[in-house]
């Protein structure tokens, strides 16, 4: 790697030096300080003086050292310039060994030692991404989970019906995250919401379906007369409380962090009564179990053809984030490799809510019937496939041609959700496409022995097993 593309990629507006060919001379910069300066020798007496490549933002300083081909020798050199880099100006470091032969890279955060070494940095980042390595923000799960009661608790005191209290959360979460100001007195609630409103519309720039989805929101949430009737006091309470109370304990730019806001986000919609869950919140640890047996990383392209809250997506798209290397792997991820239908409008508002939650860069997910969206699934070219299909699916949710074969008086699909697993599994086929699919499923879809459901399974299998697809179908109550 050059010296030229190192400075590039971290930032060469936040390169600092003092000596000719950019690097930076610690003698000189301890004498500009008007401090004693202590050389660190080696073995052989040698002293380590001049750094190759200095970066400073805030209170982080990044020190990258270049060799040839690094050697565990060059640790110590490296070591050095940490200390200095402390005793000069109390900046918090991440240290970096690049080879300049290849793109191999060492990192550090903090001192130079095993227990600060990040293995999975196998590439440079930008000088914010460095930066982030200090977030001030910690991930504590058991505070988020009390605060997480005590928020129901408060929308319920402020008359918030609990039908929209997910929504409303997950649309003020936005809001905080992008820096809301909501403190001025000046303001009225419709000030606040107009803008709110306007980071929804930030947030949805590159999206083609941005108008949509920014009136589906404002109007099932903003627009809402719950909310337009709180008070200034009760609104501005609410966003206190989620400032104060539940992001400073949630690192999202971890992926802990972003374990543990999926967290939240499923947790508080457990508060919904249970005939507004209808099936669109798959608990967690399913969601964790599927995303692992189909190995999601960095090259999957995810599809959930049901996607409800966006579960699945959210838990796809933390998965393969943690095996990228680079900020622009991730992006990409973000913002080409997730997608998601959902036919309800409500909930449909809620997987898109939950996805920019996440920094979903593009906000993948499209509204209607799975079965209206061959061409988008062809286009997409999803290699992975997690879904919990619906189990009792009524004859607007099924295309009329598969209505049609039930019985008159059949109200709910025979299939107990098998159908919508043949009508992916033959979309993928029609394109000769290879995929993994975990389907969650009822017990009656592994027990059942006639009927559709028979039928359905025998088809799937003989229609696949020969085109060497993998599948793996949850069965659970």
């Amino acid at each position: 790697m050059i010296r030229a593309d190192i400075i590039s990629t971290v930032g060469r507006k936040y390169l600092t030096s003092n000596i000719e060919n950019d690097e930076f001379s610690y003698p000189k910069g301890f004498s500009a300080a008007a401090l004693p300066f202590n050389p660190i020798r080696n073995k052989a007496k040698r002293s380590f003086e001049k750094l190759d490549i200095r970066f400073v933002k805030d209170n982080v300083t990044v020190l990258i050292e270049t060799k040839q081909n690094f050697t565990v020798a060059d640790e110590e050199q490296l070591s050095a310039y940490v200390e200095y880099e402390k005793a000069l100006t109390g900046n918090k470091t991440v240290a970096i060994l690049a080879n300049t032969i290849n793109d191999n890279i060492k990192v550090w955060r903090g001192v130079v030692s095993d227990s600060d070494l990040m293995p999975k940095e196998t590439a440079l980042r930008t000088m914010d991404e460095y930066v982030d390595f200090y977030t001030p923000k910690i991930n504590d799960k058991e505070k988020v989970m009390q605060n997480t009661y005590k928020l129901n608790e408060l929308l319920h005191r402020h008359s918030v019906p609990e039908k929209l209290r997910s929504q409303f959360v997950g649309t003020c979460l936005l809001a905080l995250k992008k820096g809301l100001d909501y403190a001025n007195q000046t303001l009225s609630t419709a000030q606040i919401r107009v803008r709110i409103r306007e980071v929804l519309e930030d947030l949805l720039i590159s999206d083609i379906n941005k108008a949509a989805k920014v009136v589906l929101l404002n109007n099932n949430v903003l627009e809402n007369q719950y909310i337009k009737q709180l008070s200034i006091s009760a609104f501005r309470e609410i966003l206190k409380f989620i400032e104060d109370n539940i992001l400073p304990f949630i690192n999202d730019k971890s992926t802990s962090g972003q374990d543990l806001l999926n967290l939240f986000f499923v947790t508080f919609n457990k508060y919904v009564g249970k005939s507004d869950k209808n099936q669109a919140f798959t608990p967690d640890h399913i969601t964790d179990f599927m995303a692992k047996i189909t190995g999601v990383n960095k090259h999957s392209i995810v599809l959930d053809p049901c996607c409800g809250s966006g579960s699945f997506l959210v838990r796809a798209m933390t998965q393969a984030l943690d095996d990228c290397a680079t900020a622009a792997e991730q992006e990409n991820v973000k913002k080409r490799q997730i997608f998601g239908i959902e036919y309800d409008e409500n909930i449909y508002g809620l997987a898109t809510t939950n996805m920019l939650i996440h920094s979903d860069g593009n906000s993948n997910i499209r509204r209607g019937s799975c079965f209206d969206f061959a061409d988008l699934i062809k286009e997409a070219k999803p290699n992975v496939i997690l879904m919990n299909p619906p189990y009792n699916g009524q004859r607007i949710h099924l295309p009329k041609s598969y209505v049609d074969t039930w019985a008159k008086d059949k109200k709910e699909d025979p299939s107990k959700g098998l159908y919508f697993v043949k009508y992916i599994a033959d979309t993928l086929n029609s394109i000769n496409l290879h995929a993994k699919l975990a389907v969650l499923l009822p017990v009656a879809c592994a027990i059942g022995t006639s009927g559709e459901i028979a039928r359905l399974k025998k088809e799937i299998l003989e229609e696949n097993t020969s085109r060497s697809q993998r599948f793996r179908m949850l069965y659970g109550v």
